[in-house]
């Protein structure tokens, strides 16, 4: 029996698997399932010496990557075949649902990760169900870790999750266009406004990130009375940039939470 399953070869799980193996994990103990055949195909290059199969099997820990209409099948028969922790990274379905799926001898774990952990770059929440000790969010935890930064959260919390790292990636993608856009309308080319914008981007995260400093103060150094900065800033201010973003953030945690009480 496999240590480790994933359940779902979309861009979620083969990221997983990827971090995974960068981190050292043993290929012949891990096990990808995927049902769509051309894919399985795609996952057996990718990943060399993994197994992957179309159907769950015997593992002792399951991660289950697919669509929420698909989640059910995958969780009953994981823990039909014998899995004792599951951790899912499906949106929207909630840890009273998930126990229902896999019975009383399963623990499980819920997360939500974002899209950057295609590149070992994400933040996930994980949240613990009923029956999940704490030998089970670490392990959830240690899974998670390999793609980005892991925190712990009450499942009441996973909604607001969602609408602000799990949708913010989007946002900062309409930043981006709408950068660019402005760059090309200032007169630089199209190639070059690009550039400009998305190492603006890439450049002020990571030092968002590393520096220490908060956003405020960062924001206070780059902008110097009456200069260019305060002049951009201004307009943003007065066209309700930032009141925009709570909106979008909370438009999509009522969203999430919606989707948790559907049928």
């Amino acid at each position: 029996m496999a240590t480790l399953q994933v359940i779902g070869g979309g861009r979620m799980g083969a990221a997983l698997v990827a971090g995974l193996l960068a981190g050292g994990h043993d290929r012949s103990d891990l096990l990808l399932v995927e049902d769509d055949a051309e894919r399985r195909a795609e996952l057996q290059q990718m990943f060399a010496g993994v197994a992957v199969h179309g159907e769950p099997g015997g593992a002792s820990g399951t991660v289950v990557a697919v669509k929420p209409s698909d989640g059910e099948p995958a969780c009953r028969k994981s823990a039909s075949a014998g899995t004792r922790r599951l951790l899912s990274v499906m949106a929207g379905v909630t840890l009273t649902t998930l126990e229902s799926w896999v019975g009383p001898d399963v623990a499980v774990v819920r997360s939500m990760p974002n899209t950057p952990s295609l590149i070992g770059a994400g933040v996930s929440a994980v949240s613990p169900g009923s029956r999940a000790g704490e030998d089970d969010l670490r392990w959830a935890e240690e899974l998670l870790a390999k793609v980005g930064v892991v925190v712990r959260l009450p499942e009441a919390s996973l909604d607001a999750v969602t609408g602000l790292s799990g949708s913010g990636p989007a946002y900062v993608f309409l930043v981006a266009e709408a950068l660019i856009d402005a760059g090309v309308l200032a007169g630089l080319p199209r190639p070059v406004s690009r550039l400009l914008a998305l190492h603006t981007l890439a450049g002020t995260g990571r030092l968002l990130v590393e520096s220490g400093d908060g956003p405020e103060a960062l924001r206070a150094q780059v902008t110097s009375p009456g200069g260019t900065t305060a002049a951009g800033l201004r307009v943003l201010e007065s066209r309700a940039v930032r009141a925009a973003f709570l909106d979008a953030v909370m438009a999509a945690t009522e969203r999430s939470r919606a989707m948790g009480e559907e049928p």
